[in-house]
């Protein structure tokens, strides 16, 4: 059997690695394709080298400048000349980017079967570019591999027949619990950002529904202020690219309490996390990260599609309103973490690619 495993983002580098270390560690026939959706391969090296990962056989360099029509149809047009030139037996995705959705459709007209990992995921805002992405993906799978029995669940409820379908946990806890070490060489990054350990706020915001929006952004960047005033807390925060683009062209002044650093790399950002008193974020990765290492988060967002973080007590939603965001801040800095980690044991992709077996 031949294996393709396509990924095109830094999220899905870090959740597709423990099927890659499982397909290496196997002697499986696999190949390895980064679309570079968001960045070059080249800016992602570090992270292919932390994670010791293998090369990409192919990088399809796509890049982020186009539409998201026009990227999209990129990834199809591209990954496509790649399936039919090796002819993989399945092709795995990951989530719910342009780089999911492309490379599925690019299996699909290419007559590969697909296994989609992290299956089953719904915010049931269809406002979110991610959610038609994740459906339509899920809706053309073969092989749906949910990481918790809600979202089995929902599949089972739009219709997916129960045999496509397998729980396995999430590839990110696999990922974690094996970096987490790696991780503990980086606590130097503490000193280097003069961080007292679980005296500062760690946040991240890139997503579109946030950035884009000035009202949005500054809503987010002024409950910040407000926290760091309030809770006498730092705040420390890794700006996103998308994010530094934009508050450059809204022309945003982001107040001084803000302590704004370039992106980190993956381990330093694990000990980041684990770190921290807090995490506000409106990443979905994020959200599980910081359940799995027990720190607390508050997500500024309206909606998720990881509501086991909020059923067990990790995460609470909370909106941009600076007053809510603040009030939610406050809940979660008194929250006990002792809660159930709901994503799995670790051996997802070991679950994953025993089952394609």
């Amino acid at each position: 059997m031949k294996i393709a495993l396509i990924l095109g983002t830094r999220p899905e580098i870090i959740k597709m690695s423990p099927l890659i270390w499982e397909c290496a560690s196997r002697k499986l026939d696999f190949f390895l394709i980064h679309t570079g959706q968001h960045y070059s391969y080249k800016l992602d090296k570090i992270f292919f080298e932390q994670l010791k990962l293998p090369h990409p056989d192919y990088s399809l360099e796509v890049g982020s400048g186009t539409s998201p029509a026009e990227q999209t149809g990129s990834i199809i047009v591209r990954c496509g000349e790649v399936m039919l030139k090796e002819r993989p037996d399945i092709a795995l995705v990951e989530g719910d980017t342009n780089t999911t959705l492309g490379a599925a459709l690019s299996a699909i007209k290419s007559g590969v079967r697909i296994g989609h990992v992290e299956a089953g995921l719904r915010s049931y805002d269809r406002t979110m570019p991610e959610e038609i992405n994740r459906i339509l993906v899920d809706h053309c799978s073969d092989y749906l591999f949910a990481p918790t029995k809600n979202s089995r669940g929902l599949l089972l409820m739009e219709g997916i027949p129960p045999e496509k379908v397998l729980v396995t946990g999430n590839t990110i806890v696999d990922a974690v619990f094996k970096n987490i070490r790696l991780a503990e060489k980086e606590k130097l990054v503490l000193e280097k950002f003069h961080l007292k350990y679980k005296q500062y706020v760690l946040v991240t915001i890139h997503r579109q529904e946030n950035v884009d929006s000035k009202p949005r952004f500054q809503s987010i960047l002024k409950a910040l202020e407000m926290i760091s005033k309030t809770l006498d807390l730092t705040i420390l925060f890794p700006i996103h690219p998308r994010s530094k683009k934009n508050i450059r062209s809204f022309s945003i002044k982001v107040p001084n309490s803000i302590h704004v650093i370039e992106p980190t790399d993956y381990l330093s950002f694990l000990v980041l996390l684990s770190a921290a008193r807090l995490v506000i974020t409106d990443s979905g990765g994020v959200q599980e990260e910081a359940c799995i290492l027990r720190t607390a988060c508050v997500t500024v967002r309206d909606n998720t599609e990881r509501p086991e973080t909020v059923e067990v007590g990790s995460n609470m939603i909370a909106g941009v309103k600076p007053d809510k965001v603040l009030s939610a801040a406050k809940s979660m800095l008194e929250v006990r973490t002792k809660w159930r980690n709901p994503f799995g044991d670790g051996h997802a992709a070991t679950k994953i690619i025993d089952s394609i077996i």
